[in-house]
């Protein structure tokens, strides 16, 4: 570090490395793999055989009725299930906009509800893997298109976000409804291809089934072509709500000659566009009766209408993906191809028909408590699949916790790429493969919802009509911490042991055992997240707690990193091809690097409470956080205009020891420079002291 005016921090980074970084899981081989994310709409944890339906099965109980999903338990058992994985919010706009961009809520430029806002313009993971040479498509739902201009010319339509291909509904409203032609329930809709509405051609085509041929023809042209591995977005709209049926049987067969085909032909676009729309219930629920009295002495009733709909609609997509998986075998890439099947959110209570439904005729949340718009678990606890054949063992069960923004960074591992800096999640590959080590990561959701928890028996009493306002909720190994009605950032978090507590009904809060971890968990709220002006929080305002690091010494750790890299990386699972640790601004202790990035990290002790602004300016790309949160944001576009540029950033921050990370990329050419001051109470805009640097 070298100060070469007043305010400024100068770092110059010119030293050639010669150490190579350990590389990563997916490195470790020669192939990059196929990969297809499979997200349905509103199927809770216990919709899934492998994670719930079956113990209702065998329990074999006439009053709990229970679905079959054979194809996603032949999934579980021929791949990993992840009992323990989390969406970013519950419900879908924002936990898409979270998968798409790799950062929880806490990070999100989409929160709340806020359907149909642009996506923001920024690293992506179909942007990300196209980067890494794949072919990418969407194939499905949308809803991140932006508004203010007029079809198809939105902002954020998928094509501008990292698509190569869509053939998708692009606004959300349009997937509530399934037949895009009939519109029986909602009105007539529209389906994009790329920039042309291709509406006109889907007489009678169930969108279910219309996903699922597209998907399939999809992967049939790239796995035939042989040019590139392709990333593919399958994102399916129901069971959703409108809960209408397919016109027909599932087609006889599956794969490369069976099951759904695409035709192609306007009114006969797929071979089940025919028949009576709205019509099928699956043979297995048609005439399915249960104990509705719990009196065994009783005759059972049929299945109310509501549910063998619901059941239909989850078993066509299991029909579906079953299809998609033979494919692959047909095509000889399923061992090449990794599979990811996981739900947006908890299960819904919402029907466009007359009858109304509930999720408590399955038990759909499982083990636990909330539904879609809950943080309880039941709200944001997924089911979710994973498959990738001679990498990933069969029959595996995995515990631990993890989160649907860690998908872009365990994609990009698995593509041999770096995941950018500005990502909350990390890898899952070493976990999902066996082999390496496996980084903790983050599970962080905030939400709200003016509504109020269902009053089901099922539920604990202390939920039933709970208001739920603001939300809060963050996982800490077996712990979580839970908020609702939010008024203020000093609310006591209530705690639960959700292993062995799935349901959340003993609130360990009250305990004194447990105080210490009511402060972690506020201390954590407040690390963690940055606000949003169009989503505003009670605890927006909240200081950054800081923390008591062990014998902190003198100076700020610099790690470089030789390689090629598209983008300002997150390369904290690597190994440095250099290291050392800067202990005074003085230009004898430069860190030097050539063409490949550098991070520096420690901790900066703030003198006082109170609010200061960050000030990076440089050339190339850097981000810079505290604690977990991102305070500026450099990164994109990965090429930033030639010369020096800077982004300020304001936080909130409590005296203490405060965990820094800087991370700078420098332009291919020239200099690098990265210059960091601050200003804060007493302190007028200047460079942070080497007093104030610590490791």
């Amino acid at each position: 570090m070298q100060i070469v005016k007043k305010g400024v921090w100068l770092l110059l980074l010119t030293l050639s490395i010669s150490a190579t970084y350990a590389q990563s899981t997916a490195e470790q081989t020669n192939q990059k793999p196929n990969i297809i994310f499979i997200l349905v709409d509103d199927m809770g944890w216990g919709d899934v055989g492998a994670f719930w339906q079956k113990q209702r099965a065998q329990a074999n109980d006439r009053s709990e009725p229970w679905q079959f999903t054979p194809s996603l338990d032949a999934i579980a058992a021929n791949g990993a299930m992840l009992t323990n994985h989390y969406c970013p919010a519950p419900v879908c706009a924002p936990s898409r906009a979270s998968l798409m961009l790799g950062v929880h809520q806490g990070h999100a430029n989409v929160r709340n509800n806020q359907f149909d806002k642009a996506l923001q313009e920024t690293h992506t993971m179909p942007s990300v893997l196209k980067r890494a040479g794949y072919h990418t498509s969407l194939v499905g739902k949308w809803g991140l298109q932006g508004l203010g201009a007029e079809a198809p010319n939105w902002p954020a339509h998928p094509l501008n976000r990292g698509f190569d291909y869509s053939y998708a509904y692009i606004r959300h409203i349009d997937g509530h409804e399934h037949y895009p032609v009939e519109g029986i329930y909602r009105g007539k809709k529209e389906v994009w291809e790329n920039k042309s509405n291709v509406s006109a051609g889907l007489a009678k085509s169930f969108t279910t089934d219309l996903w699922t041929a597209k998907a399939k023809q999809v992967i049939t042209e790239q796995a035939r072509k042989k040019e590139a591995p392709f990333f593919m977005y399958l994102a399916y709209d129901v069971p959703h709500a409108v809960l209408e049926l397919p016109t027909q049987a599932y087609p006889k067969g599956s794969g490369l000659n069976g099951g759904l085909k695409w035709l192609g032909k306007a009114g006969q676009m797929i071979n089940t566009a025919s028949g009576t729309p709205d019509s099928y219930i699956h043979p297995d629920y048609a005439k399915a009766t249960y104990d509705h009295d719990k009196n065994p002495q009783t005759p059972e009733v049929a299945w109310p209408d509501v549910y063998k709909r619901y059941a239909t609609l989850c078993r066509r997509i299991d029909d579906g993906i079953g299809d998609i998986m033979q494919l692959l075998k047909d095509l000889n890439i399923d061992k090449n191809t990794l599979v990811v099947f996981t739900s947006d959110n908890g299960p819904s209570i919402e029907s466009y028909l007359k009858e109304p439904y509930e999720p408590t005729f399955f038990n759909s949340f499982g083990p636990h408590d909330g539904i879609k718009r809950d943080v309880w678990e039941g709200g944001v606890r997924v089911p979710t699949l994973v498959q990738w054949p001679g990498t990933i063992a069969p029959n595996r069960v995995i515990d631990t916790p993890s989160a649907m923004y860690d998908w872009l960074a365990t994609f990009a591992d698995a593509a041999q790429i770096a995941a950018p800096a500005r990502t909350d999640g990390v890898s899952r590959l070493p976990e999902l493969t066996g082999k390496g080590t496996q980084q903790q990561g983050i599970v962080y959701i905030e939400y709200e919802n003016n509504g109020t928890t269902p009053d089901f028996d099922e539920f604990a009493a202390t939920h039933r009509s709970r208001r739920r306002n603001q939300m809060q909720k963050i996982r800490l190994g077996d712990y979580a911490g839970v908020r609702y009605n939010i008024k203020s950032p000093d609310d006591d978090f209530e705690i639960y042991n959700v292993v062995n507590d799935p349901q959340e009904t003993r609130n360990l809060a009250t305990e004194e055992a447990y105080a210490a971890m009511q402060k972690e968990f506020k201390a954590k709220s407040s690390q963690i997240r940055r606000p949003d002006n169009e989503a505003p929080r009670p605890y927006d305002m909240q200081p950054m707690a800081s923390v008591e690091p062990t014998n902190p010494t003198a100076g700020i750790r610099w790690l470089a990193h030789e390689g090629d890299f598209p983008w300002v990386a997150n390369l904290t699972a690597r190994t440095p091809s250099a290291s050392g640790v800067i202990t005074e601004a003085d230009a004898k202790q430069n860190v030097k690097i050539g063409e490949g990035m550098v991070c520096l990290q420690g901790y900066l002790k703030v003198p006082t409470d109170g609010t200061y602004q960050f000030t990076l300016n440089g050339n190339g790309t850097s981000l810079l956080r505290l604690h977990d949160a991102t305070v500026i944001d450099r990164s994109y576009p990965p090429i930033q205009p030639k010369g020096v540029n800077s982004v300020s950033g304001t936080v909130l921050l409590k005296a203490g020891y405060h965990p820094i990370r800087i991370y700078y990329h420098k332009e291919k050419e020239g200099k690098p420079v990265l210059n960091l001051s601050w200003q804060g109470p007493g302190i007028a805009e200047q460079p942070i002291p080497s007093a104030s640097l610590f490791h």
